[in-house]
């Protein structure tokens, strides 16, 4: 599996100050627990992934990494999961498959990861919020309008947004995906603007800035 612009844009922003114990859900290649425990140096990353061969993919990259002794990848549906964990997390974090009614492909694993029929975004926060420490944050990314709906559906269960990047292609462009946080408390929003991209093509600078300590790109 391809490592996503979205996962490390939300691996490289979400979570900031004393964070202990973060939860990935659907972590894919793992690369957004792997810079999670790259940035924090105390944190410990569960993580929670419902295919097979990412699963494998995830657990064997965790593994070779110096960070192994603190990542610990379960295999699984998340709703089932949540049931079933009384643990809370300080940070909890996902990149989430966001087309409901999108015509599928015939690629299983592809579907897996682009359509939330396996994880709904009206289960995904209702797993997510007897997990979440009462100081805690959840973070995720999606598309302008799939968070639209996520946001509704979050204050529905006393989760409020208070921080939000917006992300464009290109300065001027339409927003293409909104990193956001999540709290039980109410707070100031803070809104903050990034682009990938100059007009010639490059990287923008605050985007390298960004990713320089995770890409070898930069």
């Amino acid at each position: 599996m391809k490592v996503s612009t979205d996962a490390v844009l939300l691996g490289a922003i979400a979570g900031s100050g004393a964070v202990v114990s973060a939860l990935d859900i659907g972590v894919g290649t793992g690369v957004i627990s792997l810079m999670l425990a790259q940035r924090f140096s105390d944190l410990d990353v569960v993580g929670v992934e419902l295919d097979d061969e990412a699963f494998i993919q995830a657990s064997e990259n965790a593994k070779s990494s110096k960070f192994s002794n603190r990542i610990t990848f379960h295999q699984g549906y998340f709703q089932d999961f949540s049931k079933n964990n009384t643990a809370k997390f300080d940070l909890i974090v996902t990149n989430p498959p966001y087309f409901p009614d999108h015509i599928k492909t015939k690629d299983l694993q592809r579907n897996k990861a682009l359509h939330n029929d396996s994880l709904p975004f009206g289960e995904l926060v209702q797993g997510a919020v007897p997990l979440l420490e009462r100081s805690g944050a959840f973070w995720l990314i999606l598309p302008p309008r799939q968070m639209q709906d996520f946001q509704t559906l979050c204050l529905d269960e006393g989760l409020f947004p208070f921080h939000q990047v917006n992300v464009r292609d290109k300065a001027g462009s339409k927003v293409i995906r909104v990193v956001q946080a999540f709290s039980f408390d109410q707070r100031d929003m803070i809104s903050k603007d990034l682009h990938i991209k100059n007009d010639d093509g490059t990287y923008a600078m605050a985007y390298r800035e960004l990713l320089k300590d995770f890409l070898i790109i930069f």
